[in-house]
């Protein structure tokens, strides 16, 4: 039986600075990506973003905006793998520096791309930064993976 696995990411922006809150993660996806996570069963995605990002920020967040969605389809097995992507730039509360997720800083947008991003991050930022495309869609498996951007 095939599954599906649901989850967030989201860009919070702070336009006045010109910064962005990234996440050096170090348990799964490691290296510098934005906050997001798992949507749990029952929960709508908007709710499990804003969930997420206070767990793993401390900041509350609102007035999000979909970006576009990650979808990888496992061609032998049938399983599917989403990631709604959001950006904000509303956001209250103290930020933290750390979690079990990782450590948490605010960056120059313009030096996001020279970063150690996680492992595909830097082929989404178009999607966060230009909306230059609203879906990432690819195929996975044992041999190999790649994504195709509309």
């Amino acid at each position: 039986m095939s599954k599906v696995e649901m989850t967030n990411m989201c860009m919070i922006y702070d336009k006045d600075k010109g910064k962005v809150l990234v996440q050096n993660r170090v348990k799964s996806w490691k290296g510098i990506a934005f906050p997001g996570g798992h949507i749990e069963d029952g929960e709508s995605i908007i709710d499990s973003t804003i969930r997420e990002v206070k767990e793993e920020t401390g900041l509350s967040i609102s007035d999000l905006e979909l970006c576009g969605i990650i979808h990888w389809f496992n061609d032998e097995t049938g399983d599917k793998y989403l990631v709604f992507c959001y950006r904000t730039e509303k956001y209250s509360g103290d930020l933290l520096a750390e979690t079990e997720e990782g450590r948490l800083s605010w960056v120059d947008v313009k030096e996001l791309p020279s970063l150690p991003l996680a492992e595909g991050f830097r082929e989404r930022l178009p999607m966060f930064n230009d909306k230059k495309y609203s879906e990432g869609f690819g195929l996975w498996n044992k041999a190999a993976s790649e994504m195709k951007w509309q």
